[in-house]
């Protein structure tokens, strides 16, 4: 043991000394403050130590305090008592819960994929050694690559890519890096619950902008109203000069998610310039999470938020997530990314400067798996190209076609308002309790008595934020599971509901 380390047990310290004595050591401070009483076989003479003491209870750290997952919070009371083995109706369970696509093992993964990670393995390094922090150079410049638009001059570098470990720790990167404890994130209300788990862990906060349920588009008006009440009350309690009002605004940034989660919602081109337009007056930077990119049914195009900036004069500056997981079904394979797309005015220079100063306290996603990110996003051969878009062409067609079902079925149940979905593998049904029975007042017990009495498991409104009675189904399961799960709510439905004389 080092000299300088002392170990002190207060009931072997003489009656006479003082708490000036035992500050004056340079040492560590071990034992109770009680009564000196007799220590008499009661210690380990080699250290000093009262065996016989009882340890404090260790304090968690504020930041672990702050954490904590919503979903959890409002879905482990739901599923408490639920067990197959116990159900008299043989009825086995289904999850339209989980936002895995790998979840059933009916969706095949890209075979371009697969090999690039086989051939990394064959090779004599097996990628097994360390890589820069912000990722590696193939990596960072095929995200780079994939990101770019020459039609419209939009040139990404490598240097504005760092991969993260999943898209989730990529978001946790770009909010952590633009926010301080105290300030603000304005994030979509319903929505992703990840923004505010990051967000409160770091002391900051987040404020709720709501989405048009018709649509799920986002309503402006109230995410303008939101930035300007916020403003005002940081205004009115800051004691800054106002000459300093601008440089300690307490609104950071906008988060829009596009394709959405809970919602399945795909936005326009004009929405998007809207928005744009909105952070453009008030100057607020937008963290766009992109994670399902180009995952969408129909006519439906998804536009890049940062393409359409960079098409409006590149005055908003915006920081792109997105990630392999859900795109190319490797949610496992914990691969994500951020692309700083910065304005003229370098707006987002110090914060890239952060983002990239924290990547280095966790060495971001794997070696390996980083090698799969070209295969798949910059192909080296047209072949390679090719296996890549028939794969996603036929992985697409296929939700396309459960997104219809899902939406087709949903649709009968009486008491349900169902908005058709138009991307991710998600849709968020409107529950009006007011046309059931009263055996349910909410979406909590509405997801809870679905659970019970058909063995169904969908996750309530409330676990994203949303103040309305909705739930959410991901529609990743096999078609004949999905028709077995859609038939029951419907039976579900038409057994609580009361028709209308």
């Amino acid at each position: 043991m080092p000299s300088n380390i002392w170990l002190f047990d207060i009931n072997r310290l003489s009656p006479t000394t003082s708490s000036a004595d035992l500050s004056s050591h340079d040492g560590v401070y071990f034992g109770s403050t009680a009564t000196s009483t007799s220590t008499t076989g009661s210690t380990n003479g080699r250290d000093g130590i009262n065996v016989n003491e009882q340890w404090p209870i260790c304090p968690a750290s504020m930041k672990s305090q702050r954490t904590r997952n919503p979903i959890r919070e409002i879905v482990d009371p739901i599923v408490a008592n639920s067990r197959d083995s116990q159900r008299a109706d043989d009825k086995e369970q289904i999850s339209l819960a989980l936002g895995d696509p790998t979840a059933h093992g009916n969706f095949p993964q890209c075979p371009a994929i697969i090999e690039a990670l086989k051939s990394s393995l064959d090779s004599p390094s097996i990628a097994a050694g360390y890589v820069n922090a912000c990722g590696t150079t193939e990596a960072r410049d095929a995200v780079a690559s994939y990101h770019s638009c020459p039609e419209l001059q939009l040139n990404v570098s490598p240097d504005d890519v760092i991969i993260a470990n999943g898209c989730s720790g990529a978001l946790e990167l770009a909010i952590t890096s633009l926010l301080d404890e105290g300030s603000v994130l304005l994030v979509p209300r319903p929505g992703f619950p990840l923004y505010e788990v990051i967000a409160r862990s770091h002391g900051a906060s987040v404020a709720y902008y709501d989405l048009d349920p018709s649509t799920w588009e986002c309503n402006l008006e109230h995410m303008e109203q939101l930035i300007i009440d916020q403003e005002c009350s940081n205004m009115l309690s800051s004691s800054s000069p106002i000459k300093n009002i601008m440089s300690n605004r307490i609104v950071r940034g906008i988060v829009i998610n596009n394709p959405g989660n809970p919602t399945g919602s795909v936005y326009s081109e004009n929405h998007l310039r809207a928005i744009l337009r909105l952070a453009d007056r008030y100057r607020l930077p937008v963290i766009a999470d992109e994670v399902y990119g180009d995952l969408t049914y129909g006519d439906t195009v998804f536009h890049p938020l940062a393409q359409v900036a960079f098409s409006m004069g590149n005055k908003v500056p915006i920081i792109t997530a997105s990630g392999l997981g859900k795109q190319y079904l490797v949610p496992g394979w914990r691969v994500g990314w951020i692309i700083f797309h910065d304005n003229a005015c370098h707006s987002l220079e110090e914060v890239k400067n952060g983002a990239k100063r924290l990547a280095q306290v966790i060495l971001g996603a794997s070696h390996l798996v980083q090698c799969a990110v070209p295969a798949v996003l910059k192909p080296s051969a047209p072949s390679d190209a090719a296996v890549v878009l028939e794969w996603k062409k036929e992985i697409k067609a296929t939700f396309d076609k459960q997104a219809s079902l899902t939406f087709q079925k949903l649709r009968t149940c009486p008491g349900l308002t169902v908005t058709a979905p138009q991307g991710a593998m998600y849709m968020m049904i409107r529950i009006d309790c007011s046309r059931y029975d009263g055996a349910f007042e909410n979406d909590v017990e509405f997801t809870k008595l679905l659970l019970e009495e058909e063995n169904v498991f969908v996750l309530p409104g409330g676990a994203f934020g949303s103040t309305m009675d909705l739930f959410r189904v991901c529609f990743g399961a096999p078609t004949d599971i999905l028709e077995r799960a859609f038939d029951r709510i419907g039976s579900f439905c038409r057994r609580h509901y009361i028709v209308c004389e």
